[in-house]
């Protein structure tokens, strides 16, 4: 095994989530693929925008998450957007469960990514932010970009 495998490989992340929601805790769960899936992951094919999860019978299952079907995969290929089953401990899908249900929260996916062979996702418990909620972090991010701005400039003289 050389330190290629070791390394993570970010196949696609939702930057817009950042954005749009408050993040209380993420989570790290595993996904479960078909061949020509992890091929298509691989090469980079998969959009998370609109993704979600959701708990159904006890079992985590990210829903909207698109993955490109396979150049060379035939018949073998799935559904683009077939409801994806995540692997995390029974103790930790009922605490999310538990949380979920309380007025607010739900279940976004923050990236998907390669780590040691094995596709995983990042999965966030969040709640919604309001447009002033935005904008204040939009201001925030700005000064916070001109106070580095003019750290740099003090440092040239």
């Amino acid at each position: 095994m050389g330190k290629k495998n070791l390394a993570e490989h970010t196949v696609c992340e939702n930057r817009k989530a950042r954005h749009d929601y408050f993040i209380h805790e993420a989570y790290e769960a595993g996904i479960e693929l078909f061949g020509t899936e992890v091929k298509s992951l691989r090469a980079g094919q998969a959009n998370l925008k609109d993704s979600y999860g959701t708990i159904k019978n006890g079992e985590l299952y990210l829903e909207n998450f698109h993955i490109s079907p396979y150049d060379h995969g035939n018949v073998f290929n799935r559904d683009p957007l077939r409801p994806k089953r995540l692997l995390m401990h029974k103790a930790e899908i009922l605490k999310l469960f538990g949380k979920t249900r309380e007025k607010g929260f739900t279940l976004v996916p923050l990236k998907v990514y390669f780590k040691r062979g094995r596709a995983k996702v990042e999965l966030a418990l969040v709640s919604g932010k309001h447009t002033y909620d935005k904008r204040r972090d939009l201001a925030e991010k700005a000064a916070k970009r001109d106070m580095e701005r003019d750290l740099r400039e003090r440092q040239k003289y």
